[in-house]
């Protein structure tokens, strides 16, 4: 399994909020082009990047984005609502592109876009608790997140993100029991999200069969040891 840092882009910072709520604010870094490279040099390959502003209608991070996927294994989301949107940044140097709200509401949509780049789409699924939420984690649909990966399932994605939105920020642990439902219901490679908080955690998802876990606030707190991970976990 790999560990990939989480960069969330706000205004130009590199941030980490508690439960995805914008008043929660915990980490703020102003320089994301250096904490990409300080990632890279603790031994990370892969990055995972999310325009919080562009998710959530407030603006866009995108000069940014363009200087962080050169020459780097970045997946990157973030208010991705259309196929131009997917294009350009496979065009820039993403690795693959991160899909949630359109990918989520609109599955024509998803199926064409995942058609037109294959193996280059990922499906975001973030849940609080098994509910699907959408449109930066504002709106909670009445979608179970199982029943996604069974609509999902002839597509050829790059992977499924899911997020557990309900653990986010913290530091309290990572929901195994849904990642061990996710993994045993995807057709595509899982990459965990929610909640990472000990090494023992990230063991504990490598045994459900998880492809990959992003990792967030407990890097930029230094609850885990940057290093380390990247070794035990290499991407």
């Amino acid at each position: 399994m790999k560990a990939i840092p989480a960069i969330d882009l706000r205004e130009g910072a590199c941030v980490q909020l508690v439960g995805g709520a914008y008043e929660a604010e915990r980490v703020r870094l102003p320089d994301p082009l250096d904490v990409a490279r300080g990632w890279r040099e603790a031994g990370f390959g892969s990055l995972h990047v999310v325009d919080l502003d562009a998710a959530t209608g407030r603006g866009s991070n995108a000069a940014l984005i363009e200087q962080l996927v050169r020459g780097a294994d970045v997946q990157v989301g973030g208010g991705v609502r259309d196929e131009a949107a997917v294009a350009r940044l496979l065009a820039l140097g993403a690795a693959r592109v991160v899909v949630g709200t359109r990918g989520v509401e609109d599955a024509a949509w998803l199926e064409a876009v995942a058609r037109a780049h294959p193996g280059r789409v990922v499906l975001a699924a973030d849940v609080k608790g098994r509910a699907v939420v959408t449109r930066g984690w504002a709106a909670t649909t009445t979608l179970d997140v199982l029943a996604l990966l069974a609509r999902v399932r002839a597509l050829p994605l790059a992977g499924v993100l899911v997020t557990a939105v309900h653990l986010e920020g913290q530091l309290q642990g990572t929901d195994v029991g849904l990642f061990r439902e996710v993994v045993a219901a995807s057709p595509v490679p899982v990459i965990a999200s929610g909640g990472v908080t000990t090494a023992d955690d990230l063991r504990a998802l490598q045994s459900t069969g998880c492809h990959a876990a992003v990792i967030g606030m407990a890097l930029y707190t230094g609850r885990l040891d940057a290093p380390a991970i990247a070794r035990e976990f290499p991407s």
